[in-house]
């Protein structure tokens, strides 16, 4: 499960951001974005679907795997401002953009606010809502969960989460590849996080104002955000596309990358035979 793809690095907003970049300068691009608390590493069985027909592009948000934090508070708005100026610095016009969990918040901020640098959008395992006081509660609580207890109990109490239950005898390896994910992360860039969660606004609201295909993706048990809020988007997204992944929770294209790849290369086919 380990990424063997070599690592770039380049200097976007002042920070070093760490990245891959595989497949023709010359195919269509396609961006992942990861979710929280992981880093580039969750996409490596994407990356190898795709790399010989697309321009295949993971990278590290700030404070995550191995580019720099900076010294801003973090926030979507930042994050978003990040990947446009990773797009800029490897002169990117317009994108095919996915975003899993946080990804997905990240996604849907760029969307909203610079619809023209992209061409589709691919949602998985995300929603649209902001926070509630309590979800609010519950992060704040976390950073003292952690400072408390340390950050490998934190660690196993999210691999439950994160994982459906049946990915425990059939999924070792990711499920190890995502403990040392979540390992690696500086305690000050997980706090900086948590924070930029709980202060996330809304994007449900402008959903119906997205223009370009959407497809949604989401392990069928994910407790994180479930079918349920996956369905909610559908709904509100003009012509999207959603499919329901089996055999997984929230870490849908790890636990079941054999049909959450069928999704999305089906998903992409779409797209290059509407635009042939």
């Amino acid at each position: 499960m380990h990424n063997t793809e070599n690592s770039l690095t380049i200097t976007v907003n002042d920070i070093i951001i760490s990245y891959i970049d595989e497949g023709s300068t010359n195919a269509p691009t396609i961006i992942f974005i990861h979710g929280f608390p992981l880093n580039k590493a969750m996409w490596t069985r994407q990356v190898e679907a795709l790399k010989e027909s697309y321009r295949v592009i993971a990278y590290d948000i700030r404070g995550h795997g191995s580019s720099e934090a900076g010294h801003d508070d973090f926030s979507m708005a930042l994050f978003a401002k990040d990947l446009l100026g990773l797009m800029d610095a490897l002169k990117i016009d317009k994108t095919i953009l996915c975003g899993f969990s946080m990804g997905g918040y990240i996604a849907l901020n760029a969307v909203e606010n610079y619809p023209e640098r992209f061409n589709a959008l691919l949602l998985c395992d995300t929603n649209c809502t902001a926070d509630l006081p309590e979800a609010k509660e519950k992060r704040m609580k976390t950073i003292e969960n952690i400072k408390e207890n340390g950050l490998e109990q934190y660690a196993e109490e999210s691999l439950k989460k994160l994982f459906a239950p049946v990915s425990f005898s059939k999924n070792i390896e990711e499920i190890a590849a995502v403990r040392e994910m979540i390992l690696k992360t500086k305690l000050q860039s997980l706090f900086k996080t948590l924070n930029a969660l709980a202060e996330r606004k809304e994007t449900c609201t402008n959903l119906h104002q997205i223009k370009v295909p959407v497809l949604i993706l989401v392990g069928k048990e994910d407790e994180i955000t479930p079918p349920a809020v996956a369905l909610l988007m559908h709904e509100k997204v003009t012509g999207s596309i959603i499919h329901i992944i089996d055999h997984a929770g929230h870490l849908s294209n790890m636990e079941n990358s054999k049909e959450f790849n069928k999704q999305l290369t089906g998903f992409l086919s779409l797209l290059s035979s509407a635009s042939s």
